[in-house]
C-alpha cells in the first residue's frame, strides 16, 4: 500500500490504476534455473578454436562475503573456455577476500590490493590497467556466471572473424537469484542491439564483453558510480556511432539471447531494492545526457514512472536525434488492446493483444525504442522520406492537423495489406542507413464500427 501512494503521488491517479490493473493481469513468464547438460559442457571443453581470444575478467572487490567470492571464483574456474584471467581488486583492510583468494592455486586468478578504495570506476580501472586479455568482461563482486559465458562470447567472436567482420561489445541475457541461489527469477531477455531503447535504460547490463583496446581507451569514470557501466557502453555506442554509421552497429554489438549472468539480490542489492541506490539513477540520466551532448543532439531526459527507466523528448525528433525517418506508436482495438503497431524483422508485432496503458515486460510496451517497422496508420513521417513512402504504397502522404498522423481512414484496406505495406517501408528505411522510433504515447484507436481517431495516453 505504500508503495503504491507512493507511485501515485510521484505519476498520478490514472497512471497509478493502470500499474495496479497490471500487476493484477498480466502474467509473468513461468521460470525455472535448469544447470547445463553435462555432455554439452564436455563437448565445448572439447572444442578447438581457429583462433582463440583471451578474456580479463575484472571484479572490483570490497570486503565480498567469503560464499558469495568462493561462488564467483568457482564459477569462472568451471568455465568451458578456458583462455581468461580472472583479476580481482580488492579495495578492502579486513584480509578477508585474500584469504578466500590464497585458498585458490589457479594460475589465472590475479589478486592485487589497492591501496585505498576509489570507488568501483577507479577500483575497476586498477583491474583494467592490469587486464592482458583480448577482451575485457565485468562481473560483480557478488555475482556468478553460467559456466558456457566465455565459451558462447568466443564463438560469437570467432563466427564474426570468419566472415570478416569484428564483435566489438558482446552481452548476453541474464536472471537474478537470491542470497542462497535457492530460488532465481526475472529472467531478463533481452533485444538485440536497440539505439533508442539503450538510451531509455541500461538493458545491456550483464554479462558484458567489450573489446580490450576500446575499454582501455575509455576507462570507467568516476563521477558516473552507480551507472558507470551504463555511461561506458554509451560511450562506446558514440564511438562506434562516428566511426563505422548507425547501420554498421548490429554488426559491432552482439547479443546472446541466453541467459550467462545470475545477479544476486540481497538486502543491499540494486537487484533486490531498487530504491538501494537511487544515486545510480540520477547517475544514468546524466550519463544519457553527456551522450546526447557528444552526439550534438538535441533533447531533454526526463525521468518515468519506472526507476532507472528514461524518456528522450525534442522538439522536432527529425532534427534532434539522428538520422530518424519516421516515428509512430500503437494500433489499438475497441476494448483497449494493441492490435498492431510495432513490427519485428520477422513480421511479428510487439506487445500484440497487451492492454494499451500496461507497460509490458521490462517495461518497454512504455519506452521509446528503435523498430523495423512501425504499422502505418499510426506513423508520422520525416518530410524526406514523403516521395519514398508514396512511391512504395502508391498513397498520397495527407496528415491529421491536430496530430500530425497519417491519414490512412481514406484508403480502404485490410489488417493484413497493411502490415505488409509497413514491412516494406520499414525494409527500405533500413537500406538507406535510416531507423524508425516507436512512441508509446502515440495511439491510433480503430473501433469495431469502423469509426477510428488518434490520441495520446495521458
Amino acid at each position: 500500500m505504500k508503495k503504491a501512494i507512493h507511485y501515485m503521488e510521484r505519476n498520478g491517479i490514472k497512471k497509478t490504476f493502470y500499474a495496479i490493473l497490471e500487476r493484477i493481469f498480466l502474467k509473468q513468464e513461468p521460470y525455472s534455473y535448469e544447470e547445463k547438460d553435462v555432455r554439452l559442457l564436455m563437448e565445448q571443453k572439447e572444442h578447438l578454436f581457429t583462433s582463440p581470444c583471451k578474456f580479463s575478467i575484472l571484479v572490483p572487490a570490497y570486503e565480498t562475503k567469503e560464499k558469495y567470492l568462493k561462488k564467483l571464483i568457482e564459477s569462472v574456474l568451471a568455465q568451458t573456455y578456458g583462455e581468461f584471467e580472472l583479476i580481482i581488486a580488492d579495495a578492502g583492510n579486513s584480509g578477508g577476500v585474500k584469504r578466500t583468494v590464497n585458498a585458490y592455486s589457479d594460475e589465472r586468478i590475479v589478486y592485487m590490493h589497492l591501496e585505498y578504495n576509489g570507488g568501483i570506476s577507479e577500483n575497476t580501472n586498477a583491474a583494467l590497467e592490469a587486464a592482458e586479455g583480448d577482451y575485457i568482461g565485468l562481473l560483480d563482486h557478488d555475482d556468478f556466471l553460467e559456466p558456457n559465458a566465455l565459451f558462447e562470447m568466443a564463438k560469437v567472436i570467432e563466427e564474426k572473424k570468419k566472415t570478416g567482420e569484428e564483435a566489438i561489445l558482446l552481452y548476453s541475457d541474464e536472471d537474478k537469484c537470491d542470497s542462497g541461489e535457492s530460488a532465481f527469477f526475472e529472467p531478463h531477455r533481452k533485444m538485440n542491439f536497440n539505439l533508442d531503447l539503450l538510451m531509455s535504460n541500461n538493458y545491456i547490463c550483464h554479462f558484458l564483453v567489450m573489446k580490450a583496446e576500446l575499454m582501455k581507451e575509455l576507462t570507467l569514470r568516476k563521477e558516473y558510480d552507480g551507472a558507470q557501466d551504463y555511461d561506458l557502453v554509451l560511450r562506446a555506442v558514440k564511438k562506434l556511432l562516428k566511426e563505422y554509421g548507425y547501420e554498421a552497429l548490429n554488426e559491432k554489438i552482439c547479443h546472446i539471447p541466453e541467459i550467462l549472468y545470475h545477479w544476486r539480490c540481497h538486502q543491499a542489492s540494486t537487484a533486490a531494492n531498487p530504491g538501494s541506490k537511487t544515486y545510480a539513477y540520477e547517475a544514468g540520466k546524466k550519463a544519457i545526457e553527456d551522450f546526447l551532448k557528444e552526439m550534438k543532439w538535441n533533447a531533454e531526459v526526463v525521468n518515468t514512472p519506472h526507476v532507472g527507466f528514461y524518456n528522450i523528448i525534442a522538439d522536432d525528433i527529425f532534427a534532434s536525434i539522428g538520422k530518424v525517418a519516421a516515428v509512430g506508436g500503437k494500433v489499438v482495438d475497441q476494448t483497449g488492446k494493441i492490435r498492431a503497431g510495432i513490427y519485428q524483422k520477422d513480421g511479428r508485432a510487439s506487445f500484440l493483444g497487451q492492454y494499451a496503458g500496461f507497460s509490458g515486460y521490462m517495461h518497454r510496451t512504455a519506452m521509446k525504442q528503435t523498430a523495423y517497422a512501425l504499422d502505418l496508420r499510426c506513423m508520422k513521417l520525416n518530410r524526406n522520406f514523403i516521395r519514398l513512402f508514396e512511391e512504395i504504397t502508391g498513397m498520397k502522404y495527407e496528415t491529421d492537423q491536430e496530430s500530425g498522423l497519417f491519414l490512412w481512414k481514406q484508403y480502404n484496406k485490410s489488417g493484413e495489406e497493411w502490415k505488409n505495406l509497413s514491412m516494406e517501408f520499414g525494409r527500405r528505411v533500413s537500406e538507406n542507413g535510416f531507423r524508425l522510433i516507436y512512441v508509446p504515447d502515440y495511439i491510433c484507436k480503430v473501433k469495431k464500427n469502423g469509426e477510428w481517431k488518434w490520441q495520446k495516453l495521458q
